[in-house]
């Protein structure tokens, strides 16, 4: 829109500018731009594929929509399935999410990770500083866990107080140099089932990092069979499939907002 040729200044698909600084979202952008609702410096412009800065003046009915520079990233939830790492590339030529992201996706980049036999929600971002600040949160993460035995009063004491150990190593990967760990009280935890064979319970922790939960079980002799999460700071997955991505919502969007605020 005239301002292609300035390679200082930072473009933006029109569906998206309009997403991040209003109430509307990609999809309702995206018939407004259609429909001829959308003037960019004076003009009607119809095309989806048109990229904007905040020099533009963007009107949708006449009303002026404000770039906010602190809105202008995006974040996608992906349900990672189980057989994928969170790495751009492996050296052992095994599945990463990349290769089942978008391509539009691929300079996106994970806030946290899950390990391989792992599975539920990534989150991503095109924003470093977004990325940066999601990471080292401590936002609520909440997991479900399948594992191959009981749990017993001393885990649930644990789980409701916290436990240090000089020897985490059980749990870990085989690579880690992290040996000694401090788990904190889990935030909440409810047991689904319990007995001798196999327990399912799901947990509310603020971290995850290091194979937490992994090595947290593994010290009660309890292997952890199935680790899936299910929400990360108050981001859930819905109906998404397994091996899928979408958007956040307004709401998401709005509370991943406020939150970043208040930092």
């Amino acid at each position: 829109m005239g301002n292609e040729k300035n390679q200082n200044i930072e473009l933006t698909r029109l569906n998206k500018f309009i997403s991040h600084n209003s109430n509307y979202s990609r999809r309702e952008a995206d018939k407004i731009i259609e429909s001829g609702r959308v003037t960019i410096d004076g003009k009607v412009v119809t095309d989806l594929a048109t990229k904007v800065s905040e020099n533009n003046l963007v009107k949708i009915d006449k009303k002026v929509i404000k770039a906010d520079k602190d809105r202008m990233y995006t974040v996608i939830v992906y349900n990672k399935p189980k057989g994928e790492l969170v790495t751009k590339s492996d050296p052992q030529g095994r599945r990463t999410i990349y290769d089942s992201l978008d391509k539009k996706y691929k300079h996106f980049l994970p806030i946290g990770r899950l390990d391989y036999a792992s599975e539920g929600v990534i989150l991503l971002s095109d924003s470093v500083e977004v990325v940066n600040s999601l990471m080292h949160s401590s936002l609520e993460r909440i997991y479900k866990i399948k594992v191959d035995g009981e749990i017993t009063h001393l885990v649930e004491d644990a789980m409701r107080e916290g436990i240090e150990l000089e020897d985490a190593t059980a749990g870990a990967h085989e690579k880690s140099k992290i040996k000694s760990m401090t788990f904190a009280p889990f935030l909440a935890y409810q047991i689904l089932t319990n007995n001798h064979n196999f327990s399912k319970l799901k947990v509310v922790i603020t971290e995850g990092k290091n194979r937490e939960l992994r090595r947290f079980f593994s010290h009660f002799g309890l292997n952890v069979m199935d680790l899936k999460r299910l929400d990360f700071g108050g981001v859930s997955l819905n109906n998404l499939p397994t091996g899928k991505s979408r958007y956040l919502s307004k709401d998401e969007y709005k509370s991943l907002r406020n939150y970043l605020t208040q930092k």
